[in-house]
């Protein structure tokens, strides 16, 4: 008896959010100095802004006497690996699953670089209207957002066992 192919493939796709994760992070260390400075992209609506975060979502914690950036690294890499266990379960062919699990995957590692790096992650894409403004974020906050949400909405909406959705 052969085992099914597993999902685990789909972390390339992981490893390409890390890859471009990281290029962004360099490119906006070296291109949008000085830290804090709006750069405008679509005027009313989207800047480049460095900005570093050594908490979480929404600088959580970051004021934090340093214990948190290790919070942080053990819990990127405790949800990495079950998520990873996840995909190694996952047959291939099941995309719903697979694709947002690679992008938190990859979302995660992200920002963990960062966080081993240099104790504190990049941020740098500024979303904003009128007076309302959403924090500054990266390119695996995307992916870990998009991924979480993909994982709510398929889960939500998915068929029922046998009837051929996946």
């Amino acid at each position: 008896m052969t085992p099914k192919p597993n999902a685990l493939p789909w972390l390339w796709l992981s490893a390409a959010v890390i890859v471009l994760d990281q290029l962004s992070k360099w490119w906006a260390v070296h291109a949008l100095q000085p830290m804090g400075v709006p750069h405008p992209v679509i005027p009313g609506f989207l800047n480049w802004t460095l900005a570093f975060n050594s908490g979480a979502a929404f600088s959580f914690l970051a004021s934090g006497a340093g214990w948190q950036r290790w919070f942080f690294v053990l819990l990127a890499l405790a949800i990495s690996a079950v998520l990873v266990t996840w995909l190694a379960r996952t047959p291939r062919r099941d995309w719903r699953t697979s694709l947002p699990l690679a992008l938190i995957v990859g979302g995660a590692i992200g920002n963990l670089i960062d966080r081993l790096h240099a104790a504190q992650v990049t941020d740098f894409i500024h979303v904003y209207f009128r007076q309302w403004n959403y924090p500054v974020f990266n390119i695996a906050d995307c992916g870990i957002t998009v991924g979480a949400v993909m994982l709510i909405v398929f889960g939500l909406f998915a068929g029922k066992p046998g009837d051929g959705v996946r």
